[in-house]
């Protein structure tokens, strides 16, 4: 994460000091670093580059506007779960022909509206669906393209809460299945079912996952061929790792290293749909610490964010790299893994002011002292972040601000009260 660093120890988004942030625009306060984002979109397009794929981001792993219009410059296209998902891609500037639909339980409205806009591909994930999709289509005398969701049963080896590809998974149909729609369809009028999505889960910190998922594929792919049904699309998804602890995700170069061979030459349009890869490591959450207090068994260090605000932790008992934005020489971290070995840190749970025990940022996590006012960096919340926040508690939401060199832009205002009541006040 270069665009985040610590000099003469103090934390840089780039060349602004994290400080000078939060003095500016306030705590909770996410910062995303332009440059983190580009590099990491240009890193993955460069990977890939051999199979000329279209990479769709996943706008549900953080779907601020702006950070969308920046990937848009890049060449992104857009991966959508909802019709809110598919507005936000058009009003960030992707045509809707390079914006695709995905997500399990996509209503009749939300399908029309698709349609009327002109989304690019529909991801089915049912058969149920799939009639939907053409009865909404045959109404308004289109032909849409898409791609048959397939569960391929393979373990993907993370957190149980974010593992799609697993035949109990509510994702996708089965291999079995998707051969008999993919027969039945075959000379639709309405419905061109020509695609392959797949999407095992995130994140996904081995290659061998995809491995054995694109073999599935590719001889699901032969088979149908066999019988006369062509497949020209396949959409791998996305789910690979971020560096929450240093190292704990392979570079992108690894992952296109095993799968673009298994591709090349397969005269297939190639669909990824990264977001946790692009996002996590190019955003901070900062926090400020309210309070300390100690019980007969722990030392508690109480900060001004929240489960409210970075929820991760508490739902999936997920690791952030936290440390003092102004840990000063004797405490700057040489790495950001959980057991750093430096005299003079203590074991503290750091929590929030939310009412639920589960409203916690790291618990038993070795940190130099901390002192009310000091400021708190969570590392690795670009993604999965500020996108699952909540009012909870009547909190009002973060700001957040994109960081380009020495400038600094909001690109989302604090919430207000005003704010929390306004849909109650209009009725």
């Amino acid at each position: 994460m270069a665009s985040f660093g610590y000099r003469n120890g103090e934390l840089y988004c780039e060349d602004m000091s994290a400080a000078s942030l939060a003095q500016r625009f306030g705590t909770p306060l996410y910062v995303y670093a332009r440059g983190a984002l580009e590099q990491s979109f240009d890193r993955m397009a460069a990977a890939f580059a051999a199979l000329s794929p279209k990479i769709c981001f996943s706008i549900k792993s953080c779907s601020n506007l702006h950070v969308l219009r920046l990937l848009r410059q890049r060449g992104a296209a857009f991966d959508a779960v909802s019709i809110g998902e598919v507005r936000r891609a058009i009003e960030a500037g992707a045509p809707a022909a390079d914006i695709v639909f995905a997500g399990v339980g996509k209503t009749r409205a939300e399908i029309d509206t698709a349609l009327q806009l002109g989304v690019g591909c529909f991801n089915v994930e049912s058969a149920e669906e799939l009639a939907a999709l053409r009865a909404a289509a045959a109404q308004a005398g289109l032909t849409v393209r898409a791609a048959l969701r397939v569960n391929p049963d393979v373990d993907a080896h993370t957190h149980p809460y974010t593992t799609t590809g697993k035949d109990e998974n509510k994702f996708g149909i089965n291999l079995a299945a998707a051969r008999d729609l993919f027969a039945a369809h075959r000379q639709d009028t309405h419905v061109r079912l020509t695609g392959i999505h797949l999407h095992i889960g995130s994140p996904v910190n081995t290659v061998e996952p995809y491995v054995e998922t694109v073999g599935r594929a590719l001889q699901l792919i032969d088979e149908l061929a066999a019988q006369g049904v062509a497949i020209d699309l396949l959409n791998l998804g996305g789910g690979w790792g971020a560096c929450y602890q240093d190292d704990d995700a392979p570079p992108i170069e690894a992952y296109a290293d095993a799968i673009v061979p298994l591709l090349a030459g397969r005269n297939l349009d190639v669909h990824f749909e990264p977001g946790r890869s692009i996002a996590a490591d190019a955003g901070v959450l900062l926090a400020r610490v309210v309070y300390r207090k100690a019980s007969r068994s722990r030392r508690f260090v109480i900060v001004d964010t929240a489960m409210t605000d970075l929820i991760r932790p508490a739902l999936y008992d997920a690791y952030h790299f936290l440390w003092p934005v102004s840990p000063g020489a004797a405490f700057t971290p040489a790495s950001r893994r959980a057991d750093l070995d430096m005299p003079g840190l203590e074991a503290v749970d750091v929590v929030g002011p939310v009412c639920e025990s589960s409203d916690f940022l790291a618990k038993q996590r070795c940190l130099p002292p901390l002192a009310p006012d000091d400021l708190l960096a969570v590392f690795s919340a670009g993604a999965y972040g500020f996108v699952m926040a909540s009012q909870y508690n009547s909190r009002p939401r973060a700001a957040e601000v994109l960081v380009h060199r020495d400038e600094a832009r909001l690109i989302r205002r604090r919430e207000t009260y005003d704010d929390l009541v306004a849909a109650e006040r209009e009725v």
